[in-house]
This record gives structure tokens, sequence and C-alpha cells, in this order.
């Protein structure tokens, strides 16, 4: 099943609900600052967890206590979908769990 390119609207419709959260050169970015290196660790292992089950996957980068993940769908030509945005609310509902902000 195709997906389908967001439009601009819908794409800032989308934002406003996900404080925190940018467009930065047609990807959906967030960045997350933790208290250790250990858990920035652990937040990244929990993304990935998370990206396995909606088989969709984002750029992470894992600093010394930061996280930066960087998100667009690549089957819908490197634009911005659904399935961005689900990711990002799945994120940003684990993230304060591990202490994320």
């Amino acid at each position: 099943m195709a997906v389908e390119p967001l439009s601009q609207k819908e794409i800032e419709e989308r934002l406003a609900e996900l404080p925190g959260w940018s467009v930065d050169d047609g990807r959906l970015t967030r960045s997350y600052r933790l208290g250790s290196h250990f858990g920035a660790t652990a937040l990244v292992v929990h993304i990935a967890q998370v990206q396995e089950e909606l088989n969709h996957h984002s750029d992470l980068t894992l600093g010394y206590d930061t996280v930066v993940l960087s998100v667009h769908t690549h089957s819908a030509g490197g634009s911005l979908t659904g399935k961005d945005f689900e990711l990002a609310q799945k994120v940003e509902a684990l993230a304060p769990a591990h202490g994320a902000h």
C-alpha cells in the first residue's frame, strides 16, 4: 500500500501537536537531552524497538547525553507522511520515562 505525502497544511497542523519537533531539510526532526550517556543509549534502544514495531525507521544520532531523531518516508520520495508523525508521537510518549527533555 502506497503512503501518500502530506500537504504543507497537514504538516503544519501535525507539527502544532508536537512541541519540540521541527521540519529541517524536509525531515521531521527532534533533539532530546538526557541526564547521562547511559540514559541516552537506553532511549535509542527504546526508539529502535518502536521503529521495528512500526517498520518505519529514522536516522538516530547518539551523543554523550543527547539523542537526535530525523525521519522522512523513502517510499514517498523522501516526503513527510503520516508514518513519520506516528513515529514522532510514539517517541514523544516514551521519551519522558527516560528523563528526556
